[in-house]
């Protein structure tokens, strides 16, 4: 497939999921202060089990895609979910957490269907399915783990050490775009349909969607 046909795609995908974003309520509640500490709990909690399990996900996609381009890519957001788990205990020990806390903590069906559909497509789906659902995706997740870093610094005044983990994914990786671009386009030389591509950035954007309304749930 032509270059500009893999760039149209990734455009028009990433047109279809941020017009069907309707915002972000916990942020809302969060930025005026107003989520209480046993959400921030849950916060923690879920991104405990999310970064482990997105961890092996990304590790299982680069043993089962090893050629470039995907191995290296995937390889690479392995590696940079663990420095995420790292940084996501300062977040834990600043609420009072502790490792056996979070791994005590029991998590919400809905906040989890995220990496469980990750996993699916890691396990069933293809490099490129989960290159461009990541690609699409990328800028959502991005500004809000800023703005959630921006808020919890302003209104529950936590240091920079503690709020690093939501930092760390307010900025995309080094070449991630131009890399997950070829992964893309691999995937589509090699004969995959955009329609299943542009399903799992679909539905990953949905699950990711569950995730931060499961935390808002309840909350007024």
């Amino acid at each position: 497939m032509a270059e500009n046909a893999v760039e149209e795609l990734i455009e028009r995908v990433r047109e279809q999921v941020s017009g069907g974003a309707d915002g972000n309520r916990f942020l809302e509640l969060l930025e005026r202060g107003r989520v209480p500490r046993e959400r921030l709990v849950w916060l923690a909690g879920e991104e405990y089990r999310i970064v482990d399990s997105d961890r092996r996900s990304f590790a299982l996609l680069a043993a089962r895609y090893p050629e470039p381009p995907s191995g290296g890519f995937f390889l690479a957001l392995a590696q940079g979910e663990s420095e995420a788990l790292r940084l996501l205990h300062d977040f834990a020990a600043a609420l009072g957490l502790g490792e056996k806390d979070l791994e005590a903590y029991e998590p919400q069906a809905l906040a989890q269907a995220y990496p469980a559909y990750l996993a699916q497509r890691a396990l069933f789906g293809t490099a490129a399915e989960v290159a461009l659902a990541m690609l699409t995706n990328l800028e959502e997740w991005g500004s809000y783990c800023a703005r959630t870093a921006s808020a919890l610094r302003a209104r529950y005044d936590l240091t920079d050490e503690a709020i690093a983990f939501f930092t760390f994914f307010a900025d995309s990786p080094p070449d991630f775009a131009a890399q997950a671009t070829e992964v893309v386009a691999a995937g589509l030389a090699a004969g995959e349909a955009p329609a299943d591509l542009a399903r799992a950035a679909r539905l990953l954007h949905d699950y990711e969607t569950a995730f931060w309304n499961s935390l808002a749930a309840g909350l007024s």
